[in-house]
């Protein structure tokens, strides 16, 4: 997986509000290359699952795209779960180890 990582988002017109209200936010993009639609929709909702138990991880105004690889389709929650947690921790740096 690869892993897309704005630390604060933009402000934006329309809005009139500074990026850092809210919580962080996670997206997803598994394209035709992952598997066919059940393949991806499946590989997408295993992502889901796993985002949502490291977004405490992430401050309010973070935004994170997660793009799965291929080889996700055969990967395990688990595997998920470890590339996930490896890919925070190289994007974080030191804030990744406060709970």
């Amino acid at each position: 997986m690869v892993l897309h990582y704005l630390p604060e988002r933009p402000v934006t017109p329309a809005a009139g509000t500074a990026g850092g209200t809210g919580s962080p936010r996670a997206g997803f993009v598994v394209g035709k290359a992952v598997g066919n639609s059940v393949v991806r929709h499946r590989v997408t909702r295993r992502l889901r699952a796993v985002v949502l138990g490291e977004l405490h991880r992430l401050p309010p105004s973070a935004d994170l795209v997660v793009r799965a690889r291929p080889e996700a389709a055969t990967a395990s929650s688990v595997d998920l779960r470890r590339d996930l947690a490896a890919g925070l921790d190289r994007v974080l740096g030191s804030r990744a180890r406060t709970p």
